[in-house]
C-alpha cells in the first residue's frame, strides 16, 4: 500500500452487496463490448465472450475474466483478458482507496525496465461509467498459482512437488525481488509512489518512515467505526522502539511479495500479479513480507496438525539467496518480519470487520481475536517466535 492512501468515512450499517452489473456475465459482456469500441480503431468490430466472475471476488480488487475478438492487422484475433476493477465503497473494501491507473502504470513500467515477468497491460480506464469503478485490462496467462484456500502447504501441486522443484520455485521467486529491486532511479520512474514527489532519489530510511506512517493511517481508518486493537497498537509502539539502521537508497518494492501472487509454469514464474501495495522502501520490506506470509501459513498448518512445508522459504535461505543474487546482505529481519506480521494483522482486522459488517461473523468479546495470527504477533513482540521456529526446524 502506498504511503499516501487517504482515509474516508465508511458506514458499516449500510453495506450493499455487489451490484448486478458486476456479477451478471451477460451484462458485463455487453458493457465491456461497448467500452472496447471506444478503445479500438474503427472497424475492429470487438466481440466479448465467455465472461467469468470468480467466486472469490470482493476482498481487494475485483476480477473479471473474459475473451475478446477483434480485427487486428487484417486478421480477427482472439485475446484472453482480465479486467481488474476497484471495489465499490459500499462493499466495505479492504483498503481506503484504490488507484487502478497507478497499478496499470507500475506494471507497464516494471515490464519495460526489468526482467520481472508481468502480464501485458492493454488499457487503463479511470472513469467508473463502464463498469461502476475504474479498471484496467491485461492479458490472461495460463499456469499454476499456489493457493491460499486451502493454503498451498496443506496439500497442493506445490507441496506434492519434489524438494528440488520447490527449491527451484523458491529461488526463482527470490530472483523476482532481486530483479525488481535492480530497477534504476525508482523515485524518478515511479513518482506517484515516492514520499518525496519530485525528488531524484529517496533514502530507504525516509521511505520506510513514510510507509510506517501510512500503515498508522490505515489502522486508524480501519478502526474508525469499530473497536480498536490493543495488540496492533502495541506493535506500532514496538516499531518505534526497535527502529532499524537503514542506509542506502530506496528501491521499488512490490509490497505484496508472496508466491500466491505469482503464476508459475514448471515451478518458474511467468507472471507477477497484484501491485496495489507497490511502494518505495528498503529491500527488506519485500523480503520480510515474503518470509512472513509463508510463516503465516506454516503457523496455520501447525494449529491444524498438518505437516506443512517447514523446509520452504526459510528466513536464512531467502536472505542467503538474495545476497548471492544481489550482493546485499539483509539486515534487521526481526524488525521487517515483525512489521510484515503487523501489516498483515491490520489487514486481517479489516477483513474480519468486513465479515462482521456483512453478517458473516460475530464480533468477538476481545477485538484482538479478530487477528487470525494473534499468537504469532504476540510471540514476535515478546522475542520468542523465531527461537520456537528454529526449534521446530531442528526437530
Amino acid at each position: 500500500m502506498s504511503s499516501d492512501k487517504t482515509t474516508g468515512d465508511q458506514d458499516f450499517s449500510e453495506v450493499a452487496r455487489p451490484v448486478a452489473s458486476r456479477t451478471d456475465p451477460a451484462e458485463l459482456a455487453s458493457r465491456l463490448q461497448t467500452w472496447l469500441t471506444t478503445r479500438l480503431p474503427a472497424g475492429a468490430d470487438p466481440e466479448v465472450t465467455d465472461v467469468q466472475v470468480p467466486a472469490a471476488n470482493g476482498m481487494s480488487n475485483e476480477t473479471i475474466l473474459f475473451d475478446a475478438l477483434w480485427h487486428e492487422d487484417g486478421e480477427r484475433r482472439h485475446h484472453y483478458l482480465v479486467a481488474r476493477i476497484a471495489p465499490a465503497p459500499s462493499g466495505v473494501p479492504i483498503f481506503p482507496s484504490y488507484d487502478l491507473d497507478q497499478q496499470y502504470q507500475v506494471i507497464k513500467a516494471v515490464g519495460a525496465h526489468s526482467a520481472v515477468p508481468v502480464p501485458r497491460v492493454y488499457w487503463s480506464e479511470t472513469s467508473p461509467e463502464a463498469l461502476g469503478g475504474e479498471f484496467f485490462v491485461m492479458e490472461r496467462l495460463d499456469g499454476q498459482v499456489p493457493p491460499d484456500v486451502m493454503p498451498y502447504n496443506f496439500g497442493s501441486w506445490l507441496s506434492e512437488g519434489s524438494p528440488e522443484d520447490r527449491r527451484r520455485l523458491q529461488d526463482a521467486s527470490v530472483r523476482v525481488l532481486a530483479d525488481l529491486h535492480a530497477i534504476p532511479a525508482p523515485a524518478q520512474l515511479f513518482p506517484s509512489l515516492s514520499p518525496e514527489p519530485g525528488a531524484d532519489a529517496v533514502t530507504a530510511d525516509a521511505a520506510l518512515r513514510a510507509h510506517v506512517d501510512g500503515q498508522r493511517r490505515f489502522y486508524e481508518w480501519a478502526v474508525e467505526t469499530g473497536p480498536r486493537s490493543p495488540l496492533i497498537e502495541r506493535g506500532l509502539d514496538w516499531l518505534d522502539e526497535h527502529w532499524p539502521t537503514v542506509t542506502g537508497p530506496a528501491v521499488l518494492c512490490w509490497g505484496d511479495s508472496r508466491i500466491g501472487n505469482i503464476i508459475y509454469r514448471d515451478f518458474e514464474p511467468v507472471a507477477v500479479l497484484d501491485w496495489e501495495m507497490a511502494t518505495l522502501g528498503p529491500r527488506e520490506l519485500d523480503l520480510g513480507w515474503m518470509i512472513f506470509i509463508h510463516r503465516f501459513f506454516e503457523d496455520l498448518a501447525g494449529v491444524a496438525g498438518v505437516a506443512g512445508l517447514p523446509d520452504f522459504l526459510r528466513r536464512d535461505d531467502v536472505a542467503d539467496t538474495y545476497r548471492e543474487l544481489t550482493g546485499h546482505g539483509a539486515t534487521d529481519l526481526d524488525f521487517y518480519t515483525m512489521y510484515a506480521a503487523l501489516r498483515h494483522a491490520i489487514i486481517m482486522f479489516r477483513v474480519q470487520s468486513r465479515a462482521v459488517a456483512f453478517g458473516q461473523a460475530e464480533a468477538p468479546a476481545d477485538p484482538d481475536d479478530m487477528i487470525l495470527h494473534r499468537k504469532t504477533v504476540e510471540e514476535m513482540l515478546d522475542g520468542t517466535y523465531w527461537a520456537r521456529v528454529a526449534g521446530q526446524e531442528v526437530a
